[in-house]
Order: structure tokens, then sequence, then C-alpha cells
């Protein structure tokens, strides 16, 4: 948008650069972290934002660099990740998987976090997708393994996906322990079934830091198949203004 309040045009979504730093609209888009509520609503509700949000992994990975005048690496890793539009390379997309489960689907933020973790991570000289720009691409990864990720900074929730490794324990720095577990997780076991914390059912989308403090222990029930009768609503869907 410009300053005086116009829309930019002629306008492409495609295009990296000019109104965007390193990414387009298809990538900045979902940059509304502390209302992600809000952004539904705008799309026309949940079946609006989800079928937007899955648009950005089934468009074709292409791109404009015209404001550039030459393609920029970070464009080359979007195209060799090739998943659509979604660009884990560079820090302005690593978030928006997570977003699924502010929609009603987050069986699809656990589908897509073990593809990316899979395919664009590995142990080797080459086993980042992108930049590292501050350890962004490695918190990413060690978040994401743990089963949650701090979508909006400046609160105290961690939105949860699905744990990677079937245990890990994080020594806090109090002195207590905090301990992921997710038994017979695997590729095939990719989705949650259910949560508990400290022996307990959870129902919330998110944890909190105070809850990993507190130390305990957060278990997984992981399943092969998606179950879509897990949805966020009320008090257990993360921090969103619109609704807090």
């Amino acid at each position: 948008r410009n300053e005086n309040g116009e829309f930019q045009s002629p306008f492409s979504p495609y295009k990296w650069g000019d109104a965007f730093t390193e990414g387009n609209a298809w990538h900045y888009t979902w940059s509304v972290f502390h209302d992600v509520e809000g952004l539904i609503d705008l799309m026309g509700g949940r079946k609006g934002f989800t079928r937007m949000l899955d648009s950005v992994f089934v468009v074709p990975p292409v791109y404009d660099d015209s404001y550039y005048g030459f393609r920029i690496h970070e464009i080359t890793e979007m195209q060799v990740a090739d998943m659509g539009n979604y660009a884990h390379g560079n820090q302005p997309a690593q978030h928006m998987i997570y977003l699924y489960d502010y929609c009603g689907q987050p069986h699809k933020a656990q589908w897509w976090v073990r593809e990316v973790m899979d395919r664009l991570y590995s142990a080797k000289q080459d086993g980042y997708c992108g930049d590292e720009d501050n350890g962004q691409t490695s918190a990413w990864y060690v978040f994401s393994a743990l089963g949650f990720y701090p979508v909006c900074p400046g609160t105290d929730q961690y939105v949860l996906g699905a744990p990677y490794l079937p245990y890990i324990k994080v020594m806090l720095e109090n002195g207590k322990t905090f301990e992921v577990k997710a038994d017979k997780v695997s590729d095939k076991n990719r989705y949650v079934k259910s949560v508990k914390l400290n022996g307990k059912p959870y129902t919330k989308g998110f944890i909190t830091q105070q809850d990993i403090m507190d130390g305990g222990t957060l278990t997984f029930e992981m399943t092969s198949s998606p179950n879509k009768k897990r949805v966020f609503n009320g008090t257990d869907r993360p921090y969103s203004l619109s609704s807090n």
C-alpha cells in the first residue's frame, strides 16, 4: 500500500522485493503474528483462510524478479524446495505452517512440519535450506522437533505442532526438567491424536512459557491418520488480539 493510502498498481503477488524484503505477497500476507484471528476474519472466515493458506503450497514456485533484475538466492531456494510458493529458506515464511492451528486444521501443520524437517534439513555441509540469519533456521528446527513453536513474539505461548523424536528432555535454568514424549512417532505416525500435560488431558492449541518452566511432561499420542476432530476453539486457541 502506498503512502497516500492507495494500493500499489500494477500488483503481482509473485513479485519479490519492492514492497517486500526478499519475499513476495505470498509470504508477507501471513505476517500478522499478533492477530491471526483478525486476518482470518478479513479472509472470510476459517474456510477462506484455509483455502488461501493451502494455496501457498499448491501454486507453482513461479516468481517475478524484475525489482532486482536477477534471481536472488532466496528465490532459487524456494524453487529447489519444491513446496509451491512456500519459502522456508527465508525467515518471513517460517511461521506460516503453524497458522493451521488457528483455522481448525492442526493436522495440516503436523503434516507440513514433518515434510519440511525431512526434506529441507540434513546433517551435511549443505544441510540448511537457506539463510541461517541470527540462528532462526536452526531455532525453527529445534522448536519444531520439540513439538511447538513461538508464532507470536511478545506472548508467552508456543503453538503446538508435532514432535519429531520419541523423547526429548530439556534441562531448565531453574534446575527443573521438561520432557516431551511421543511414543511410536515416525514419518507415518506424524499426526497427533491427543495430548496430555503431566498426565492430564490437554485440549489447548498451545503451551505457555510457565508450563515449561514449571517442569513436567508433555505427552503426545501419535497416529498415522489425521485427527480432524481435534480443533481449537474459544480459550483453547492461541493468542490473537481480536479474540483476547
